[in-house]
């Protein structure tokens, strides 16, 4: 039989009850319902002993058999079961084998008059049960056993709501991972690159041929060309373009650093290396690294990529060790580097190595009858981004625009463009005069007195060309069109459609 249960104390008897310091106190927040207890015990005398124990801080419902508990456990949301081992219809172990199907996140304890080993090892590995409670015992240690059971229970319940909400995280990082990949595919695809001339459709063909390929790029091209877009365009067209692109312009950091970043460094290596770091090339192992400016590394330097390209081996600074990665390389010069390694400037090597297969771009005066898609692009995207209406460019600012030699290829154009935009106010449509200085003077008859007339112009186009100069030299120096027409000799309303006839657009405001 059962050890007989102490009898519970009256709270006069038991100051502890009646003070309720903090190790007793109710483990469920302010406000919150009370947690549910299940007391199952054939003896009536335990279950009232427990339920005068527990009562204050808790819901506590009893049993007699396991049937009525599995029964309770159905429709309460039980927190703690105590149960006896020996019950009428099934043991103890048995129901709470049982309970876990129902409230698998319930915490279990037994009731226990003496020590049956393999009972107690069958309810901890089947049962999972989190303390024994020997009988007879004290209210305020029970009190305390119950009250850490229950932390135990709150504990776990938000761990699984912090391991769903991680789980859900999780799975929208994949999914933003997923759109984000798929935008950057979609942003750096071959049709991303403006371009319909025969120069282009050279570069396009080479691109489209290579990309599926490992093969080393060399990129080469004036600054401002589009090396990087081409370098991108080839990553994510082809077979790694579910790994890593990263970049690194050889010119924008001192050869230590440089180094450094590439390769990585182990801790100790330099002064300020506080720890171990992987290098760019194993960061990207399986993906492609892109050289940008490589013509500018140093002799050292260039030993070291020679061995990535040759035996896939790098070593991170401070480490004896080499280690093997797989990654593609595409790089990119605005140096001739065929010329510095003619004249020991450039490991000829290296140049063999990095030249398998060359893209080279060509400037944007060289293909002139790109420029009003790249302008309309570029119009198109800073009216977007600064909430603009323009619509397109008047004749003159075209003609203005193509004629340009524009020294700093696409980038000084998407630059240009985009001043523009900021600077348009209310103006619907980019005319001549909206253009900087620079580019304005850029028409080749822009002063027919001066400049020699190209083969074909006809005097009425040379006539235009030089009555639009002289506008706009007016309009420049005088800051209005009315002192511009007094300047000119003419009335501010032949002005005017002397300007609508030349596709001037409108002017500033009077000064």
């Amino acid at each position: 039989m059962f050890a007989t249960v102490a009898a519970v104390p009256d709270s006069a008897d038991d100051p502890g009850r009646l003070s309720r310091d903090a190790t007793i106190e109710a483990t469920q927040r302010p406000g919150a319902q009370p947690h549910a207890i299940l007391v199952v015990d054939d003896e009536p005398a335990i279950c009232e002993s427990l339920e005068l124990t527990l009562g204050d801080d808790y819901r506590v419902f009893t049993a007699a058999t396991g049937e009525e508990g599995l029964a309770i456990l159905e429709r309460e949301p039980i927190a703690l079961i105590i149960s006896d081992q020996e019950l009428p219809t099934m043991k103890g172990v048995e129901f709470l084998e049982r309970a876990i199907e129902i409230a698998p996140r319930a915490i279990r304890m037994m009731l226990t008059g003496y020590a049956d080993i393999a009972t107690l090892a069958r309810a901890v590995n089947e049962g999972r049960i989190y303390r024994y409670i020997a009988k007879p015992w004290e209210p305020h240690e029970v009190r305390l056993n119950v009250k850490r059971a229950l932390e135990s229970y709150e504990l776990a319940g938000e761990n699984a709501q912090l391991a769903s909400a991680l789980a859900q995280a999780n799975d929208r990082l994949r999914a933003e991972n997923l759109y984000l990949r798929r935008e950057v595919e979609g942003r750096y695809a071959f049709d991303k690159i403006i371009g319909t001339s025969p120069a282009m459709d050279r570069v396009f063909e080479v691109m489209e041929k290579v990309a599926d390929t490992d093969a080393t790029v060399l990129i080469t091209g004036e600054t401002g060309t589009g090396k990087d877009l081409v370098a991108r365009a080839i990553h994510y067209s082809g077979a790694r373009k579910d790994r890593r692109f990263v970049a690194q312009n050889c010119a924008a950091l001192p050869d230590t650093l440089l180094e450094s970043e590439l390769f990585g460094h182990m801790r100790g290596a330099f002064t300020g290396a506080h720890q171990d770091k992987k290098g760019l090339f194993e960061l990207a192992h399986r993906g492609t690294v892109f050289l940008d400016e490589v013509g500018e590394t140093h002799p050292g330097m260039q030993v070291r990529l020679l061995r990535v390209l040759q035996d896939g081996e790098i070593r991170p600074l401070g480490s004896s060790d080499t280690r093997t990665v797989d990654v593609r390389i595409i790089a990119a010069t605005h140096r001739d580097l065929r010329r510095d390694a003619e004249e020991k400037r450039f490991r000829e090597d290296l140049y063999y190595r990095l030249r398998v297969v060359e893209i080279a771009l060509p400037p944007l005066r060289e293909r002139r009858e790109d420029i009003p898609l790249l302008a309309h692009n570029f119009l198109d995207a800073a009216s977007r981004k600064m909430g603009r209406t323009l619509r397109g460019f008047t004749n003159a600012a075209m003609d203005r625009l193509v004629a340009h030699e524009w020294a700093g290829n696409i980038r000084e154009l998407e630059n240009e463009i985009e001043r523009t935009v900021a600077l348009a106010g209310d103006a619907d449509v980019v005319g001549e005069e909206m253009l900087s200085e620079h580019v304005r003077g850029a028409v080749a008859v822009a002063d027919p007195r001066v400049e020699p007339l190209p083969a074909g112009m006809t005097l009425a186009g040379a006539v235009d060309a030089l009555k639009r100069q002289m506008i706009l030299e007016a309009i420049d120096e005088t800051g209005s069109k009315t002192r511009a027409a007094e300047r000119l000799g003419i009335p501010r309303q032949s002005l005017q459609k002397m300007m609508k006839r030349l596709g001037m657009g409108p002017e500033p405001h009077e000064g």
